[in-house]
């Protein structure tokens, strides 16, 4: 049996001579990397033409299949007031209007919604003539960091329209009867829109006040 005595330099150097070699093996070659990118770019994309009316503008716009509606309006059309929260449908973040009823962006396709009107909160009012929900909001401090805000409004103005239009929630104690703007109705239908920094007295305070405006 051979007796090898190393010094405690020499057996750091041998370490980082093996580490590198083993780094050489794993990493791929440029070469190999160049052919993966070409073979990802030569992967067929499939499209279509949309046609919609976006905040009272109508487009035709050239739409990949497997995009969201909200990456279509944030990416393509730069309208980035709706907001990619979770991007599950769980926050509310994406939040807009179509056909006057909310809906969140994140989950639908951008394909589905040939000849459909759009609004975002781009549409909803602007700072020289806000809407009064917006006004509302700035009254009553509904927003902190904002991040929701945008997603918060759309989705109150769907929520005021479908009280109007007497469609029931799980707040209801008779289905058939039409609903209140009362605060624990407000609160059932905006429940699934998150405020991470917890402002929900402000946000109903600004959303009943803004129905009986």
């Amino acid at each position: 049996m051979t007796d090898v005595r190393l010094t405690r330099r020499e057996l750091l150097a041998l370490g980082a001579t093996t580490t590198a070699g083993a780094v050489a093996v794993l990493t791929p070659s440029p070469a190999n990397a160049t052919a993966k990118e070409d073979k990802s770019r030569s992967l067929p994309v499939h499209e279509s033409t949309v046609s919609l009316e976006v905040n009272g503008r109508p487009l035709v716009l050239q739409v990949d299949n497997r995009s969201s509606l909200l990456d279509v309006l944030r990416e393509q059309l730069r309208l980035t007031g709706t907001k990619k929260g979770c991007d599950q449908g769980q926050c509310g973040a994406c939040t807009i209007l179509v056909d006057g009823r909310r809906i969140n962006s994140c989950l639908t396709l951008a394909v589905m919604f040939e000849g459909a009107s759009i609004t975002t909160i781009e549409g909803i009012g602007t700072a020289a003539q806000a809407h009064p929900l917006q006004r509302a909001f700035v009254k009553h401090d509904g927003y902190q960091c904002g991040y929701c805000t945008p997603g918060q409004i759309c989705s109150a103005i769907g929520a005021l329209d479908e009280i109007e239009r007497g469609v029931p929630s799980f707040a209801s104690d008779d289905p058939a009867a039409m609903p209140e703007r009362t605060e624990h109705e407000i609160r059932e239908r905006m429940s699934g829109n998150l405020c991470r920094c917890g402002a929900y007295p402000n946000i109903v305070a600004a959303i009943i006040e803004s129905a009986e405006t």
